[in-house]
This record gives C-alpha cells, sequence and structure tokens, in this order.
C-alpha cells in the first residue's frame, strides 16, 4: 500500500511542531502513569486544574501568542517561541 501524503503539505516546522506536542502528550502520559491523579490545585483563576489542563491551557496560549506575533510582528518567530515557553511555564507554576 502507498500512502501519498503530499496533500498535507509537510514541512520541517510543520513536522517538529506536531512531533513536538505529540512528546509532550507521550510525556505527560507518561508522568500520569508514574504518579496518578494529575495533582489537582487551585491557581490564581481560582477553579482547579490538573496536569492535563495546564499542558492544555499552556498549548492553547501559545497558539495565541504565535497569531498574534505573526499579526502584529511578522515571520520571525523565535521569540514567540521564548514567550510561550515563558508562559507555560508560568502556567504550570500558577495555574
Amino acid at each position: 500500500m502507498n500512502l501519498d501524503f503530499s496533500w498535507m503539505a509537510w514541512t520541517w516546522p510543520t513536522a517538529a511542531f506536531f512531533g513536538t506536542i505529540l512528546l509532550l502528550l507521550c510525556g505527560m502520559a507518561a508522568w500520569e502513569y508514574v504518579s496518578p491523579g494529575g495533582n489537582p490545585r487551585i491557581g490564581v483563576l481560582r477553579f482547579e486544574t490538573t496536569r492535563g489542563d495546564r499542558l492544555f491551557l499552556s498549548l492553547l496560549g501559545s497558539a495565541f501568542i504565535h497569531l498574534a506575533w505573526l499579526g502584529l510582528v511578522g515571520p520571525n518567530l523565535w521569540w514567540a517561541l521564548a514567550l510561550s515557553v515563558v508562559y507555560a511555564i508560568g502556567v504550570f507554576r500558577y495555574v
């Protein structure tokens, strides 16, 4: 069977993006296997979140940071990536 994925326009940045999300999900699954329960806590948003919730919030926020960066600054996304990492660290620490 010959799988033709040419219609998907895979580039190295696209593959790295989805590969990173896959690695994050696998890492979170392994973390949940080793330490079940998700460590629920109430942070600055005043509702209970687990590790999975915080990962989702950090990925969603990073998407918005990148979209805003593209619209306001331009296509050089390295600073947006750095800002997203700082944002994710903040979400995991304080939310």
